[in-house]
């Protein structure tokens, strides 16, 4: 007899972001007192983009608060500052990256997913500047904690160094400029480890389909008005159909991908998250993605 075929990989759906205005009597009932807004969300979605951690660097008492307002199971991306990508550019990034690291993002446990770093539009792909930070990037938790305590005088008393138990760290990296269609790229991806994000956004940025890590990274920003338009059921099933096959183990056959290396099969986990936030599209389309693909949460309801 045959083994069985292996299960596939976990599947995570969410938006880029909870706190919106606009969502508010949308998605979000009247009435409902704003720091009930993520436990709303993590009733009904499975994993949500940090985004304040990109405009600033957080507390780590307010990473333990999201991550206790959560059900287990409940995991948060967490989206690197701007200061690294954007102010740095990449460049000279190890003391950022500690305070980055010490800032609280540990807190989070368990339900700590992946770290996205977004480039701004007009970075280039530089070999060597990219290399070199994917080099410096922890790998697993306790190596992040030992990074973080490199931290600088601003987080003297409000850092947070440790790890708990030691896990594997992922991160994704999301291009923006033309620059990175190149096989080079990939390459360097798969040398670290880090996902190549599949970003749709309405032809603004590269979308390339390019499995480079073990798991997929997946963020859909609109596909015919950046942040604004929401996605119809056929475009809601056809992502269900690319995510099946990126969980099962392969990958869509009309993949926009870079290099036309064998794709190694093995089930792997797919990240899914909305970010067309305007007009409340974001929960709803989140919802329609996770029901097309069967997913089910709390886990085992």
């Amino acid at each position: 007899m045959s083994a069985p075929p292996p299960p596939p990989g976990r599947l995570f759906v969410g938006t880029s972001g909870w706190t919106y205005r606009h969502w508010r009597g949308e998605f979000y009932p009247a009435g409902l007192v704003q720091r009930r807004e993520l436990a709303y969300l993590a009733e009904r979605l499975t994993s949500v983009e940090i985004n304040g951690s990109f405009y600033s660097l957080q507390r780590p008492d307010t990473y333990a608060r999201w991550g206790a307002e959560v059900p287990p199971g409940f995991v948060f991306a967490v989206k690197g500052g701007r200061f690294v990508t954007h102010m740095k550019k990449l460049r000279g990034v190890r003391g950022p990256l500690a305070n980055f690291f010490a800032s609280g993002v540990l807190r989070l446990g368990e339900g700590l997913g992946p770290v996205l770093w977004q480039l701004p539009e007009q970075v280039r792909f530089d070999p060597e500047v990219l290399e070199a930070f994917l080099a410096l990037l922890p790998r697993m938790t306790g190596e992040a904690a030992r990074l973080a305590a490199e931290h600088d005088e601003r987080l003297t008393g409000r850092a947070w160094t440790e790890a708990g138990e030691d896990r594997p760290l992922r991160h994704a990296l999301e291009v923006r400029h033309p620059s990175f269609l190149t096989p080079e790229v990939p390459a360097l991806l798969r040398q670290y480890g880090v996902a190549l994000v599949v970003a749709d956004a309405a032809g603004h940025f590269p979308l390339v389909e390019e499995v480079t890590a073990d798991f997929v990274y997946v963020r859909l920003h609109g596909s015919r008005e950046l942040y604004r338009s929401g996605y119809d059921p056929a475009e809601i099933a056809a992502w269900a159909e690319r995510v099946r096959a990126w969980r099962e183990g392969g990958e869509p056959p009309d993949a926009r991908r870079l290099t036309d290396l064998p794709l190694p099969r093995h089930p792997r986990d797919v990240y899914v998250y909305f970010d067309n936030d305007i007009g409340a599209h974001a929960p709803r389309d989140a919802l329609a993605l996770a029901s097309a693909l069967g997913v089910t949460w709390p886990e085992g309801t």
